[in-house]
């Protein structure tokens, strides 16, 4: 006959309250561990947060705005510029493009360099000068970081001027004109000219012509210099709001701290 099977107690040399007491010990040890790791967990969740991490959200939060941020706020009603002298004029919007394709908002020639460096949306509106002479539109494009939107910069065609092309704009922006409204007649034949500025993780793109649509290259005599001023003036005035760091505020759901 076989011997029958032995306490394993016994087998540990452990007595039944012995056991317990080890029991109890390792019990204790889970609850301390428990409870120092919530206690870690609470002091992190509220404690303030460093340098370094408000940067990071405030980073964020400006790379996020051209989702975040109406189209209303992107694109103001009305922008001040200031044409020759000191005084200021205002530059009124005629519309806002509903598309944000990347590829569908500049000539072929640029969408290469766009997608190169991940472009995310292009947003277009259009503007005309306070004289409604002068028809602008600005195109937000907006990539993953600032680095990849300087790079971007770098290649993307400089400023041109209404007198510094070969009768037109090309490559560029595309026009976006409005019914209705004194940029109606504004098209890609009537673009005259270009610029281009940055701001954080965005590139702002404008192209200017006249309201009477007239095509560019059917204009022979040299026009004033400062004839499409308006236009930098409106890309950098959105460009500088849409890439301003805000002060973070961590209790707001608009921030990710």
């Amino acid at each position: 006959m076989g011997r029958p099977p032995r306490n394993p107690l016994t087998v540990l040399g452990l007595t039944g309250r012995q056991w317990m007491t080890v029991a109890l010990v390792v019990g204790c040890c889970y609850l301390v561990t428990t409870g120092i790791a919530m206690v870690g967990g609470w002091a992190t969740f509220h404690r303030e947060p460093t340098s370094a991490e408000l940067q990071v959200a405030a980073n964020n939060e400006v790379a996020r705005r051209w989702q975040a941020w109406p189209a209303s706020r992107i694109f103001p009603e009305r922008v001040t510029y200031q044409p020759v002298g000191d005084h200021s004029e205002y530059a009124s919007r005629t519309g806002i493009v509903p598309d944000s394709g990347c590829a569908q908002a500049v000539d072929e020639e640029l969408v290469a360099t766009l997608a190169k460096y991940g472009c995310r949306a292009v947003l277009r509106a259009t503007y005309v000068d306070q004289l409604q002479g002068v028809v602008v539109t600005i195109g937000v494009v907006a990539f993953p970081d600032p680095w990849k939107a300087d790079r971007a910069y770098k290649e993307l065609p400089g400023s041109l001027g209404p007198n510094d092309g070969e009768g037109t704009a090309r490559p560029a922006l595309h026009a976006a004109g409005f019914p209705g409204t004194a940029s109606a007649k504004f098209t890609d034949e009537a673009r005259q000219a270009r610029t281009i500025d940055r701001g954080g993780p965005y590139v702002v793109l404008t192209t200017a012509g006249q309201s009477d649509g007239r095509p560019a290259s059917a204009i022979k005599k040299e026009r004033p210099g400062d004839l499409f001023t308006v236009a930098p003036q409106i890309g950098h005035a959105i460009a500088r709001s849409l890439s301003a760091k805000a002060l973070p505020d961590c209790e707001d759901p608009e921030w990710q701290c």
